[in-house]
């Protein structure tokens, strides 16, 4: 009888080895894919953030000169709202639907205040007195957009010079 040395089944074989890189390389996609969704979700939230900000930071801004106004034009269309400021300064805020931006006109001057706005409305509560029409209070609202993202952000204000 010949001596045969025992074989070692220690270690892995060829098609264990193919099986187990088969099934890491699936396991690696499956996170590259869930870190890229996450990436992407999260550049979304961040634009949209930064477009809403604006919105809010730009109504801020009309309904603490509304509170102060002097004066508000009632006869201004609904995409705009033209008034007087406490220090007698005419201007108009103004949502030009072509370009989707909303402005502020000051002495001769556009400037853009929000970009990204696909709709806005002036609002206008009036009251007559003495044959003369005033704006009592003006609500605001502006819908922007951020991919396909698309939100609306609302104010109001009371113009305390007529709060007799």
């Amino acid at each position: 009888m010949a001596y045969r040395p025992k074989k070692s089944s220690a270690g892995f074989t060829i098609a264990e080895l193919l099986i187990s890189l088969t099934i890491m390389a699936l396991l690696l996609a499956a996170v590259a894919a869930a870190f890229n969704a996450s990436v992407v979700n999260y550049r979304d939230n961040e634009d949209i953030f930064k477009t809403i900000n604006k919105a809010r930071q730009a109504l801020t801004r009309i309904t603490n000169q509304l509170r102060t106004a002097d004066a508000v034009d009632p006869n201004a269309p609904s995409n705009q709202c033209s008034l007087i400021t406490a220090s007698s300064e005419d201007i108009t805020y103004r949502y030009d639907n072509s370009d989707n931006k909303l402005y502020l006109d000051f002495n001769s001057n556009s400037y853009v205040l929000c970009d990204n706005v696909t709709a806005m409305t002036f609002t206008k509560d009036t009251a007559t007195e003495d044959s003369v029409t005033y704006v009592k209070s003006v609500q605001v609202s502006m819908t922007v957009t951020s991919g396909e993202l698309e939100k609306t952000v609302s104010a109001a204000a009371v113009v305390r010079r007529n709060l007799d």
